[in-house]
C-alpha cells in the first residue's frame, strides 16, 4: 500500500533503481482494484491484460539500461468516455453499454507510445453531465473520504481511483469543472489545460467547444508530467494548437517572489462555506510569505456565467447527441412498427434523465423562435466573460478562487434538484467558457475531514506559471502528501 501512495515521481525513481519492477506496481495496483473497486464504484471495465504486457515491456527496457520515459510504468485509470482499441467506451450510459472502440483516442496513442500501462476505464456521469457521479447509468461513484459523500463530477471515478490509490494516475475530462470539482472532493491535484493544448479526438463530445482532457494525479509535478505526455498539436483535431508545450515538470521552482495573485471576491461571497475561506485565506498569507503580491479582483460578469454555460453546453449536447438514434451503433429499442417509433423508444430507454433533460434544453434553446433570445445572447455574453478575465490578467498573473463553494455533499442530498446541482459549478464554469487553463489542489480539510481545493487559473497558454505558482504553494503547505484512510 504505501508503495501505491507514492506520486509517480517517486515512483518512477523507485523503478530506474530498480528497487520495484513495473510488473510488480501495476500488480499491486490490480489488487488494490480487486479489493476496494466494487466499495467505491470507480471502474466500469478493466484492462488488466493490457496493462502488464506494458510493464513486461518497460521492466525489459530497464533491464537493458535504457533510459523510458518519466511516466513508463505508472499505473494510469482512463475516464470511460475516451476511446481505446478493442474495450468499451460507455460513457456510463445504457446507449453506449456494448460499444467497442475501434480505434484509438489521441491521448492514448500518447500514453501508449510511452509506455504508460492503463489500467481500466472508470466510471463518470452520463455522457459526462453532472456534479456528483451519481448519474451513471451502472452504478454511483462513492468518495474515499466517506462513502456516504458524493466524489463529484463527471469525472468522479477518475478522481476517486487516485484519491484512493488505485492508480497513481488518472485522465478526465471537464467542460464545466469536471475536472476541478473531483479533484477538490477527492483531495488530489486536477487540471483543465488551454482549450486546444491536449486533443480531443477521440473523446466523445458532450460540448465540443468547453470539453478538454485533463489530469488527475497526487502531486503538482506529476500532473505537470502527464499534460506534457499527453498535450500537443494533433492534425486530428481542428481545434488543435500548433504551439510548442515546452517542459515544465523539470523547472518547477518555490521561487515565485514578484508573482501578482489576485483573488476573485465575486466567488468568495456569502455562499462560500468558513472553512473554505478559512483555507483560502490561509493559501494567501503563504503566497505573500513566498513573496506574491496580492490583489483582489471583481468580475462582475462571473455571476452570469451559470445561466450561460446551461444554455451553450445544452446547444451543443443536442446536437451531439443526435447521432445516438439506434441505427448506426449502440443500443437499439426491439419491437418498433416504424423508424420514429424506433428512434424515439432507442432515446428514451437508452438515455438517463439528466442527459434527456439536458438534450431538451439544448433543443428549446436552438429552435426557431429562441435562437436569438438564449443561444446567440449566450454566446454574447459568453465574450464579454473572457474579456473580464483577460482584463484581468493585464493586472494579475494568476486569479485564485474556491474550486467550490462547499465540501463534497452527500450522497442523494440533490439528486433530485437539479439547480441546487447546477451552482456546485458556479467557481469552474467561468475558464471553460473563456478556454483559459485552471486547476484545482489541496489546500486543507474541513471538520468532518473532508478535503478543500483552491482554484489557481491563468491566462491562455500560461500553463508554466499556472503550474509553477500552484507547485509553490504545494509544497510550503504539504498537505498533498495526506491520503485518506480506506
Amino acid at each position: 500500500m504505501e508503495l501505491l501512495e507514492k506520486t509517480a515521481a517517486e515512483q518512477h525513481k523507485a523503478l530506474i533503481n530498480k528497487e520495484i519492477s513495473a510488473l510488480e506496481l501495476v500488480e499491486a495496483s490490480i489488487n488494490r482494484i480487486e479489493k476496494l473497486d466494487n466499495t467505491l464504484g470507480t471502474f466500469n471495465s478493466f484492462t488488466f491484460d493490457e496493462a502488464r504486457n506494458t510493464a513486461k515491456k518497460v521492466d525489459e527496457k530497464i533491464a537493458k539500461g535504457e533510459t523510458i520515459p518519466k511516466l513508463a510504468g505508472i499505473p494510469l485509470a482512463l475516464k470511460d468516455n475516451m476511446n481505446m482499441t478493442g474495450t468499451k467506451t460507455t460513457c456510463s450510459s445504457k446507449i453506449l453499454e456494448n460499444f467497442v472502440s475501434p480505434y484509438d483516442a489521441t491521448i492514448v496513442t500518447k500514453l501508449k507510445e510511452n509506455l504508460v500501462p492503463i489500467i481500466g476505464k472508470t466510471n463518470l456521469d452520463e455522457f459526462a453531465m453532472g456534479s456528483s457521479n451519481e448519474n451513471s447509468a451502472f452504478r454511483p461513484v462513492k468518495n474515499p473520504y466517506n462513502l456516504s459523500k458524493v466524489p463529484g463530477g463527471s469525472s468522479g471515478g477518475s478522481a476517486a481511483a487516485v484519491s484512493a490509490s488505485l492508480s497513481t494516475l488518472s485522465l478526465g475530462s471537464d467542460t464545466g469543472g469536471s475536472i476541478r470539482l473531483p479533484a477538490s472532493f477527492c483531495g488530489i491535484v486536477g487540471f483543465k489545460p488551454t482549450y486546444g493544448r491536449v486533443s480531443r479526438y477521440g473523446l466523445v463530445a458532450f460540448a465540443s467547444s468547453l470539453d478538454q482532457i485533463g489530469p488527475f494525479t497526487k502531486s503538482i509535478e506529476d500532473c505537470a508530467s502527464l499534460y506534457e505526455t499527453i498535450a500537443g498539436y494533433d492534425e486530428k483535431d481542428s481545434t488543435s494548437l500548433k504551439l510548442e508545450v515546452g517542459n515544465i515538470s523539470d523547472n518547477l521552482s518555490k521561487d515565485i517572489k514578484g508573482l501578482k495573485v489576485g483573488v476573485i471576491s465575486d466567488l468568495m461571497g456569502d455562499g462560500t462555506a468558513d472553512c473554505i475561506k478559512a483555507s483560502i485565506q490561509n493559501s494567501i498569507e503563504t503566497f505573500k510569505k513566498l513573496g506574491a503580491e496580492i490583489k483582489e479582483i471583481n468580475l462582475p460578469l462571473v455571476k452570469h456565467s451559470i445561466g450561460v454555460y446551461y444554455i451553450v453546453a445544452t446547444a451543443e449536447a443536442s446536437s451531439n447527441l443526435a447521432r445516438f438514434d439506434g441505427v448506426r451503433y449502440g443500443f437499439r429499442a426491439q419491437n418498433c412498427q416504424n423508424l420514429l417509433e424506433m428512434y424515439t423508444k432507442t432515446r428514451a430507454q437508452g438515455f438517463g434523465d439528466e442527459v434527456k433533460r439536458r438534450i431538451m434544453l439544448g433543443t428549446y434553446a436552438l429552435s426557431s423562435g429562441y435562437y436569438d433570445a438564449y443561444y446567440k445572447k449566450a454566446q454574447q455574453l459568453r465574450r464579454l466573460i473572457a474579456n473580464d478575465l483577460n482584463e484581468a490578467f493585464k493586472q494579475v498573473d494568476i486569479l485564485i478562487a474556491p474550486t467550490c463553494p462547499t465540501t463534497a455533499f452527500d450522497l442523494n442530498s440533490k439528486a433530485n434538484d437539479p439547480l441546487q446541482m447546477y451552482l456546485t459549478d458556479i467557481a469552474t464554469i467561468p475558464s471553460n467558457l473563456a478556454g483559459v487553463p485552471a486547476l484545482s489542489m489541496p489546500i486543507g480539510f474541513d471538520k468532518d475531514n473532508m478535503p478543500i481545493g483552491l482554484q489557481i487559473i491563468a491566462k491562455q497558454l500560461d500553463e508554466k506559471t499556472l503550474l509553477n505558482s500552484a507547485f509553490a504553494l504545494e509544497q510550503e503547505l504539504g498537505i498533498y502528501t495526506k491520503r485518506p484512510n480506506i
